[in-house]
Parts: structure tokens; C-alpha cells; sequence
């Protein structure tokens, strides 16, 4: 029992230090690194929970695509971060109004425990089956949640979507290929025929 509490507390310090790490650092490179941090140290309490397909997802999805997406992109781009930072005193007001809305959510939920300490004790317990957590995971989003498991893999898409248009610039100086007018061509408007004399090329 000591080892487990261990864990927790190990893995729970380290995933509150990284996520103030992630805000409170001023190189974005490096707050990406901490939100990697944070994503393997929640898996390890996923782990001690013994939800392993949570914390596998955790890793393989977070860590090593959207992480690493967002570690590709900061590291790419040019981005002026000073001049990003400057205009923060604008969005302060609403950054304020988001923050005071998640405290009071926080509290909220914290303040269950207090008003309803029975709440967790009434809620019907999981059937004990020889199932693994993956498949009866499976079971329930594949059975009784499958239209709304659906309809989030839409609005997925649509976001996918959304974001390819509105990050598509065409760049006029580029030449690109156009379809219609390579099915348009004919012989008269694409060969010319000239007459070259002997011993001399064309001008």
C-alpha cells in the first residue's frame, strides 16, 4: 500500500509542476516539453488507477502526435513571440472572465464532496467481468454511445476541414497547375512549328 501512495504523490508533484511550467515559461519550445512532461506523469496515474488504455491513448496519441505537432510547428515557424506577448493586456479582461469561470467550476466540484459525501458511494459500481478495460471500453462507445461517439468523429472532421481553408493561402508568384487549361490545349495553341537553318540555331 506504501508504494502506490508513493507513486501517486511522485507522479502528482511532477504533473502540477510541469503544467505551471507549461504557463510560466517564456520559451515556447520549452513549455511544449513540460506539457510533454505533464501528459507522461497523468499516464502514470492513469496507470495506478488501472485505466491502462487511458494512459496508453495518453501517450501514443497526445505525446506522440499533438505534442509533437505542436513542437514541429513552434520550431518551424517564425513566430514573433515579443510581439504576440505585447498585445496580452487586451485579451487580459476575457482571460480574467475564463479563469474566474473554471475556479468556480473547480469549486463547484470540490463542494460536492461537502453537500453529497454519499454521492460516490450511491453510484452504481462497475460489473466485475473478465473483460479488459479496452474492450468493455469499446462495448459501451460501439453500443449505447455509438451515435454520439459518431457525431464527435464528424465535428472532428469539420474542425480538420475548417482549419485547412483558413490556413490555405495561395501565393500569387507561384505557378501552379491548372487542369482546365492543360484539357483546353490543342496542337495549334501548343506547337510551333520553325524552320531552322543549317548550322544555325534559334535565336
Amino acid at each position: 500500500m506504501m508504494l502506490p501512495a508513493l507513486f501517486f504523490y511522485l507522479f502528482a508533484f511532477v504533473l502540477i509542476a510541469s503544467a505551471v511550467m507549461v504557463v510560466a515559461a517564456k520559451n515556447p519550445v520549452h513549455a511544449v516539453l513540460f506539457l510533454i512532461l505533464a501528459f507522461f506523469n497523468a499516464a502514470g496515474l492513469f496507470v495506478l488507477l488501472g485505466a491502462e488504455f487511458l494512459a496508453m491513448i495518453l501517450v501514443v496519441v497526445y505525446v506522440g502526435a499533438v505534442m509533437v505537432l505542436f513542437l514541429f510547428v513552434v520550431m518551424m515557424l517564425d513566430v514573433n513571440f515579443a510581439e504576440l506577448r505585447a498585445g496580452v493586456l487586451k485579451i487580459l479582461p476575457i482571460g480574467l472572465l475564463v479563469g474566474l469561470i473554471l475556479l468556480f467550476e473547480l469549486v463547484f466540484v470540490v463542494g460536492a464532496w461537502v453537500t453529497a459525501p454519499n454521492l460516490v458511494s450511491d453510484a452504481p459500481a462497475p460489473p466485475q467481468t473478465e473483460v479488459s478495460n479496452t474492450k468493455a471500453l469499446g462495448q459501451l462507445l460501439y453500443t449505447d454511445y455509438v451515435y454520439l461517439f459518431e457525431a464527435a468523429g464528424l465535428i472532428l472532421l469539420v474542425a480538420m476541414i475548417g482549419a485547412i481553408v483558413l490556413t490555405l493561402h495561395h501565393r500569387r508568384d507561384v505557378r501552379r497547375q491548372s487542369i482546365p487549361d492543360q484539357v483546353a490545349r490543342t496542337p495549334e495553341t501548343s506547337i510551333e512549328v520553325v524552320q531552322v537553318e543549317s548550322g544555325r540555331g534559334l535565336k
